[in-house]
């Protein structure tokens, strides 16, 4: 058992910190009210107006998220370290229970109004406004974190061996040297917790101080300036671009080391310009092929002898099926020699007003004459009223009559564009088809024909 003095002694000790555990929010919250009684946050914190207000600023670099190189910009992850004093915000320590330090809403206090000077944001200002760390001797440690968008011109002449250093430039916007005095931190900005990028090493990121008088006005402006030195990741680049070129290269170098007498020399050199052909000719028919599926009944018609290569006979040599369409050799010859058939389907479907109302394409003439006979035959009732009557009636019905065949007008065009570019899309994929069959055919036989031509490759 313990002696009751030391018992006594550690009954104190608990006791102590007990009600010390137990009075901690009631000072914090007495504090927060006498140290913002009287503050106001549009006052630079300083003891003496011409005296500069010291702010030490640094950054800790997180991730390279992206390089645009061609919009000339830099995307990164980055937390801002701000640190200053303010002399409004002291208190003595024993006054409050102990209170160390407490945190602020950025808005309630002073901080430096910092942004990055080459920004490309939307919004500029790309931090997230965190709170205010301030110890009892008036020491405000601010840490924002952002994605920041930087311009940075970007020189890709030793493409993909290139090193580019992308600076991010930070300074006050309205607080001149006088005012506000940006101290660097550190040499070089924080790199210890850097995500690596799959594309770019970080090399370095040093810092600078500079001093700037603006043409605006006459006081020196400081601002901090790190440069983030990077380099291209090369190991893609160098499998998937630079190692099949030198290949392609590689193979118009060997036809050089074979013998003259060699009849291998000058077939490597004609299959190796057979594939260049291939390959070139495959882009510009690739080109013809999107050219046709995008084509619009507004821009381009398809004439009589284009219809009948691709939409007819091409289809029928492919074997290429188009849903409600026939394309049986039968169904293509009676398309030129069944003319008369052609005429009087042509002639059934002049009118879609017609076949709608089931009438002759003349049908207004002869309603509006009959229309009029009537009138004027008319003798129930006087002649001039009747007659006004029956010219009424028919100015309402031809205005009817109007907007129906204006209404059926319309959508015969739609349907008829729309059979003109579903015609030029078929067109395209009978084009491709048969690039698709021409193309394969030319690879094996020029492959079979210079693997058969060496002397060494079939075995006996």
């Amino acid at each position: 058992m313990l002696p009751f003095g030391k018992f006594l002694i550690v009954f104190t000790i608990l006791i102590a910190v007990k009600i010390k555990e137990s009075i901690q929010g009631k000072f914090e919250r007495a504090l927060l009210d006498d140290l913002l009684m009287e503050y106001n946050p549009m006052e630079r914190p300083v003891s003496n107006e011409s005296d500069p207000l010291e702010v030490t600023f640094g950054i800790t670099l997180q991730q390279i998220i992206d390089v645009d190189e061609k919009n000339q910009i830099v995307v990164t992850n980055a937390w801002l370290d701000m640190e200053w004093v303010d002399y409004n915000l002291r208190w003595n320590i024993s006054d409050y229970g102990g209170v160390m330090d407490l945190r602020f809403n950025p808005n309630r206090l002073w901080k430096p109004d910092i942004l990055m000077y080459n920004s490309a944001d939307e919004k500029f200002d790309g931090t997230y406004q965190t709170n205010v760390v301030v110890k009892h001797n008036g020491t405000c440690h601010w840490v924002p974190p952002g994605i920041f968008k930087s311009t940075c011109k970007i020189d890709i002449t030793w493409f993909p061996f290139d090193d580019q250093n992308c600076v991010m430039k930070f300074g006050s916007w309205t607080y001149n040297g006088f005012q506000v005095d940006l101290v660097l931190k550190s040499d070089s900005g924080d790199t210890t917790d850097f995500i690596s990028n799959g594309e770019w090493d970080l090399l370095g990121l040093p810092g600078k101080r500079n001093g700037i008088v603006y043409a605006c006005c006459p006081e020196p402006y400081v601002d901090i300036t790190f440069t983030m030195k990077i380099r291209r990741r090369t190991l893609y680049y160098f499998f998937n671009l630079i190692v099949p070129c030198v290949l392609i290269s590689s193979m118009a170098l060997l036809g050089f080391t074979l013998p003259p007498d060699c009849g291998e020399k000058l077939t490597l050199g004609t299959y190796f310009n057979c594939i260049m052909f291939m390959v070139a000719s495959s882009v510009v028919l690739t080109l013809v092929v999107l050219n046709y599926h995008h084509r619009t009944a507004d821009i381009h018609t398809m004439g009589p002898w284009t219809k009948c290569l691709f939409l007819l006979w091409l289809p029928w040599i492919l074997g290429m099926q188009r849903p409600g369409r026939d394309i049986s050799f039968k169904a293509i010859k009676s398309r030129f020699t069944d003319r008369k058939g052609m005429e009087l389907r042509e002639r059934s479907s002049r009118s879609l007003l017609a076949n709608v109302l089931d009438i002759d394409d003349d049908f207004r003439a002869s309603v509006l004459s009959h229309r009029t006979f009537n009138c004027g035959a008319s003798t129930s009732s006087p002649a001039s009223e009747a007659r006004s009557i029956c010219n009424y009636s028919a100015r309402e019905l031809q205005l009817i009559l109007h907007e129906v065949r204006y209404i059926t007008d319309y959508m015969k065009k739609q349907q008829d564009d729309q059979e003109v570019i579903n015609d030029w899309k078929y067109a395209a994929m009978v084009v491709d088809r048969f690039c698709l069959l021409v193309f394969t055919f030319f690879t094996i036989v020029a492959t079979v024909a210079v693997l058969y031509s060496a002397p060494h490759i079939i075995v006996d």
